[in-house]
């Protein structure tokens, strides 16, 4: 086994191994979410907790490392006579992320389940993962019912695996840290708020920083052995802190004053539910224990809301998770307690200014601040909305002049409020990844029917298990009341329920979409999609087409909000290429379908039909519309005209398309036109 990277050797990053700290002390702090950018030293921190934990007693031969001094009563192992019991290091169990249901739960061995009445119970990663670390790397691109599985363990304290009736549990107790790059996609933010902590990362832009974060890099590579003995006194050091602090944190006191502001806090950021306020109690407790005291200050309060709130601020799912600090500081101090402690002089952990580097040498004492930007280092601001716009081809500027003719762009206009749209699905039976958008066999849905394994059993369909058995019985030389059940004999049922698709959005960004009010309720068309996109967990993709050429704005992602910020940021004007865009967006298509056979595509243009780029742009568009519709593709055209004489060519392109035509009016979802509307076209893989 190699020598991890020695926690305290992280350079920098004190918000990110305060929380693993406190989560290290106190796991009813609810674990750690830790989003940031790749190369931010993210896993090699969480991995080097691990060697930081103190050792567990279990008991001996347990599968479910039960305590001695209180084994599970429950526990598919025992029971267990209270007694002495071994110890060994706490683990790290990693789960992947292609992990199936059963590797992470645990599954039964149906078959002697049905034939011989009996638990034979294989545990599974919560299992291995009790009394220790589950670590999850990319959490964000988990499938939602592991995640869903996951966090009901992480609350719940415990695991449950039931097939067909037969029921196991055993404890699941366990530090949980989930680490993601939101580029690659957010999190659904009743998720996010299951996790008690999240911290934001980035790499420092201090050279002498980065310097120190290299040097230390190629040591270890070159002798990671004779690295971590260099560092072997500080990771005692605080190993010994937190064991210390465990022993300290029953006698912290949690005053009224200190939860008045914990409680006002929360209502001051209208957070939802009352998790927020446990998870900052709890937090708040172990940081006054981490900091060796028995009085939670002001101080403590402050730092937990900056680890547990941000977070939860999301109103909207493309918001950044943030906290408004001078808001936190003034309502701490309006609601403040007896001590008239605003964290000066409670704790020598946290009187460091956050604009000081933290030495590159410490343990990490403990007073690690949040980061005091957002994550969108405040380059957003929206003032190129106000002060970019150029006016509409042939308007005059607020000066009186009309622009020039040669100027063909036009500054990006804000999107219209977003609204409920219509749910656009793809036709016929797919096999892509679980989702909420189009009809699929899944793992998980309404059961369909029954077909022989392949592979695993995973979910077994019973009555077609003992029917398929029962003719047999005679044969087999059944004498008991048990039925004989061979492997031939397990049936699988199939389900279905609900995929993601990949929608690509072709978006018209020519000059004939540019007048600002027009092009605003496209860009508010198009962001409702994306929010929906966002809910039905699909993958997005954008092109957009204006002057000559089609180009791929977002190639095909997870990162919704990454659509968002393009579309955003979406200039216009120029002629109208329909031809090159949809040219474009084949070969989008034809490339994502190489990568990721099983998803099926939906393609979404915005446009008003018209053709003005390059030769016979009318026929060149009706030529490429009709390689979609030979390809199967479906496809759904958002009609953008206006005004009250209609060419209705975006219906023309609908039809060449092999697909339908919506306005911007029948898109919302409470349009007399009705609430669901299947895109046409038929698909090759639709069954």
């Amino acid at each position: 086994m190699s020598t991890p990277f020695p926690f305290t050797a992280v350079v920098g990053q004190d918000d990110l191994r305060l929380a693993l700290l406190l989560n290290a002390v106190s796991p009813a702090v609810g674990g750690v979410l830790v989003r940031g950018e790749k190369g931010t030293a993210k896993s090699t921190a969480v991995r080097a907790l691990s060697a930081l934990m103190p050792e567990v007693d279990v008991v001996a031969g347990c599968r479910f490392s039960c305590a001695p001094a209180a084994p599970d009563p429950a526990c598919p192992d025992g029971p267990h006579e209270v007694g002495a019991g071994v110890q060994r290091p706490a683990r790290m169990v990693e789960l992947p992320v292609g992990a199936s249901e059963d590797r992470l739960v645990g599954a039964l061995d149906i078959e002697r389940a049905l034939a011989e009445g009996v638990k034979a119970f294989e545990p599974g990663l919560l299992a291995d993962a009790h009394r220790g670390i589950l670590y999850v790397d990319e959490v964000n691109l988990l499938h939602d019912h592991l995640v869903d599985l996951l966090l009901d363990a992480a609350a719940m304290g415990a695991s449950y695996v039931e097939r067909e009736g037969v029921s196991v549990r055993h404890a699941a107790r366990f530090l949980l840290v989930g680490t993601m790059n939101p580029e690659e996609g957010e999190l659904r933010p009743q998720l996010l708020d299951r996790f008690g902590l999240t911290v934001e990362v980035a790499a420092s832009r201090e050279p002498d920083q980065r310097v120190e974060v290299v040097r230390r890099r190629l040591a270890y590579d070159d002798d990671p052995d004779g690295f971590a003995a260099r560092w072997a006194d500080e990771e005692t050091s605080v190993r010994a802190r937190i064991v210390a602090a465990r022993k300290l944190l029953p006698s912290v006191v949690l005053g009224d004053g200190a939860l008045r502001q914990i409680a006002a806090t929360c209502a001051a950021f209208e957070v939802d539910g009352m998790r927020a306020d446990i998870v900052m109690a709890r937090t708040a407790t172990t940081l006054a224990a981490w900091a060796g005291r028995t009085e939670v200050i002001a101080e403590d309060v402050r730092q937990a809301a900056l680890l547990a709130l941000p977070h939860r601020r999301r109103r909207n799912p493309f918001d950044a998770p943030g906290l408004d600090e001078d808001k936190l500081d003034e309502t701490l101090e309006e609601f403040g307690g007896g001590d008239g402690s605003n964290g000066s002089g409670g704790s020598d952990d946290s009187g460091d200014s956050g604009d000081e580097d933290p030495d590159p040498d410490g343990p990490d004492g403990g007073g690690g601040q949040p980061p005091q930007e957002g994550p969108d280092g405040g380059n957003d601001d929206g003032s190129g909305e106000s002060s970019g716009e150029v006016p509409a081809q042939g308007e005059p500027s607020e000066s009186g002049q009309a622009p020039s003719p040669g100027a063909g762009e036009q500054a990006p206009v804000r999107a219209a409020e977003p609204f409920r749209t219509k749910v656009l699905s793809v036709p016929g039976l797919g096999e892509g990844a679980a989702g909420r958008r189009s009809r699929a066999r899944t793992e998980h849905g309404r059961t369909t029917g029954a077909r022989r394994p392949q592979g695993a059993l995973t979910k077994l369909h019973l009555a077609a298990t003992v029917q398929a058995a029962a003719p047999h019985q005679r044969a087999r030389g059944r004498s008991g009341p048990g039925l004989v059940v061979r492997r031939d004999d397990l049936r699988q049922a199939t389900r279905e329920g609900r995929e993601g698709n990949l929608v690509l959005f072709v978006v018209d960004a020519s000059g004939s979409m540019a007048a600002r009010q027009r092009m605003s309720a496209v860009k508010g068309a198009v962001l409702s999609l994306l929010l929906d996109a966002y809910q039905r967990r699909d993958k997005v993709g954008l092109v957009t087409f204006r002057g000559s050429t089609g180009e791929v704005a977002l190639p095909p992602t997870s990162s919704v909000d990454a659509a968002a910020v393009r579309l955003e940021s979406l200039p216009t004007g120029g002629r109208t290429p329909l031809a090159a865009g949809l040219l474009r967006a084949h070969d989008v298509l034809r490339v994502e379908r190489l990568r990721d056979p099983a998803r099926r595509a939906l393609m979404v243009v915005v446009t008003d039909g018209r053709a003005t780029g390059g030769p016979e742009p009318v026929n060149l568009a009706g030529r490429a519309a009709r390689l979609f519709a030979a390809d199967g593709v479906a496809s759904v055209v958002v009609d953008c005209e206006s005004g009250p004489v209609r060419l209705g060519l975006a219906g023309q392109l609908a039809g060449e398309l092999g697909g339908t035509a919506v306005t911007l009016d029948e898109l919302r979802a409470d349009s007399i036109a009705g609430l669901v509307r299947d895109v046409q076209g038929n698909s090759r893989r639709a069954a």
